[in-house]
């Protein structure tokens, strides 16, 4: 009899050249976030070309659809994201720095990747539900703006994930692991100051500087940080300083705040704080201020009964290898990698693993990390922001890391975007693709995980999800 495992394989193995040429063109036409209307096309079409029952628009976001297939539970779904970031352009295979355009958008967190692989993996469990191997329901979510706009956190709020019983995603990496980490909550709100213009040498004393107000804010804001959990982050940027001329007293301006916490309860905190500040810049300059809510997402809460099948999975298939051009082509990109860039990826492999990372997990003979990190439960907090968090507290949730690039290959850089075409990326997504194929179908067969993952959940969420977005807030490009 021949093993799920392998069966897994040949699936996917069937569909690499499909999926490889469908992640390249997602590379191809890098989108920011709820603005994906081509990769968003693509990806979709794909789907239901393959027989899947495509719904589009869900959640209230254009750009965000579900793919259905099977009957029945369990129902089991599978997570993809698909936008870029602004200002990443490069040319794929370079080992030097190449913009496409100047200032363009590029793929520089992976997601050309990590929405195809999951289109591989509920691929491949279609065919085998169609071949009566397992009975139930794969439904892919086509999650839009997880860069700076928190697409599942709408789309939780607006019931799209309702009915699954277990959620699956990935993320490309430098690294292997189990995604063991919880993760930090935040708020993303902007604070825009409305003065009066004058001629800043003929009348000052007529005006009212908004951009005074915005600096004076930052400045509070600044010192506020003393005062804070050490755990918190508080991020800003003037996306609005007035105009180009310094002869005139601004009268508009405005700032965007990031305010991160391992609890919504203290970003809920925090942001009062911030806002006093802001309310106390306005006072001081004479100036009116303006709060609008941009997004927000959660922590992410890690299941650890689904993450040890999971793990399991990342060991029973293995890390991939490369040949003689592939080598040398990540040598000459892991010479733009800095030791102190390595150095920061050992320390996370360090934390996801609890500090069970054997010395051979790094050799400077190498440019990849040679080992898969150990899985254990853990309490690390990971310091940064996923949308995923919203639906990991409805929802049973797991996540891995897989090797896509060289080691220490920082998110959200140019060598990133660079590799994120290449063979090496290719051979991590189909990686990828079969670890989420094979946890999927052991759930299939064993109710009882699921059982056990949401027990699990409901001792961890305690009073339950309080959804952090206002009623009334849509999502925006900007």
């Amino acid at each position: 009899m021949i093993k799920i495992e392998d069966q897994i394989t040949s699936l996917i193995e069937s569909y690499e050249e499909e999926i490889i040429q469908l992640s390249d063109r997602i590379w191809d036409i890098p989108e920011t976030r709820f603005q994906e209307f081509e990769s968003f096309k693509i990806l979709s079409n794909f789907l239901e070309e393959k027989g899947f029952i495509v719904e589009r628009g869900v959640g209230d976001i254009e750009t965000a659809f579900t793919a259905t297939f099977g009957q029945g539970g369990p129902n089991i779904g599978i997570l993809g994201e698909f936008d870029a970031l602004s200002g990443l352009s490069q040319r794929a295979g370079s080992p030097v720095r190449e913009p496409i355009i100047e200032n363009g958008n590029g793929h520089g967190c992976g997601h050309n990747l990590l929405g195809t692989a999951g289109i591989a993996a509920a691929l491949a469990v279609k065919d085998l539900i169609e071949q009566g191997k397992i009975t139930g329901t794969i439904k892919y979510f086509g999650c839009p703006g997880e860069e700076g706009g928190s697409g599942k956190t709408y789309m939780v709020r607006d019931g799209v994930f309702d009915g699954i019983d277990a959620a699956l995603t990935w993320h490309p990496n430098s690294y292997t692991g189990i995604f063991s980490f919880s993760s930090l909550a935040n708020y993303q709100v902007y604070f825009s100051f409305e003065g009066k213009a004058a001629h800043a040498a003929n009348s000052p004393h007529l005006g009212r500087s908004a951009l005074d107000a915005v600096e004076l804010m930052n400045v509070g804001v600044n010192y506020l940080r003393e005062h804070i959990i050490s755990e918190a982050k508080v991020h800003y940027a003037i996306t609005n300083s007035g105009g180009a001329s310094p002869n005139v007293v601004q009268s508009d301006a405005e700032v965007l705040y990031l305010i991160r916490a391992p609890q919504l309860k203290d970003v809920e905190a925090i942001y009062q704080r911030v806002v006093n500040i802001a309310e106390g810049a306005a006072l001081m300059t004479g100036t009116k201020l303006t709060v609008k809510f941009n997004k927000a997402c959660s922590n992410y809460i890690p299941n650890h009964t689904l993450n040890v099948l999971m793990d399991e999975k990342l060991q029973q298939f293995g890390l991939p290898t490369y040949n003689n051009e592939e080598m040398e082509y990540a040598k000459a990109m892991a010479k733009t990698i800095t030791s102190e860039e390595v150095e920061a990826a050992v320390i996370d492999a360090e934390k996801l693993s609890a500090y069970t990372v054997s010395e051979e997990f790094y050799s400077a003979d190498s440019p990849f990390f040679t080992e898969i990190i150990p899985y254990v439960k853990n309490r690390e907090v990971m310091q940064g922001s996923t949308d995923v968090g919203d639906v990991s507290w409805i929802v049973p949730t797991a996540q891995f890391f897989t090797t896509c690039f060289v080691a220490g290959t920082p998110l959200h850089t140019w060598q990133l975007v660079s590799q994120g075409k290449t063979s090496l990326a290719h051979k991590g997504l189909i990686y990828a693709s079969k670890v989420l194929a094979a946890t999927a179908v052991d759930l299939f067969d064993n109710p009882q995980l699921i059982d056990d993952a949401k027990k699990e959940l409901l001792k961890q969420v305690g009073d339950g999800y309080q959804n952090p977005l206002p009623a009334d807030l849509r999502p925006s490009a900007m």
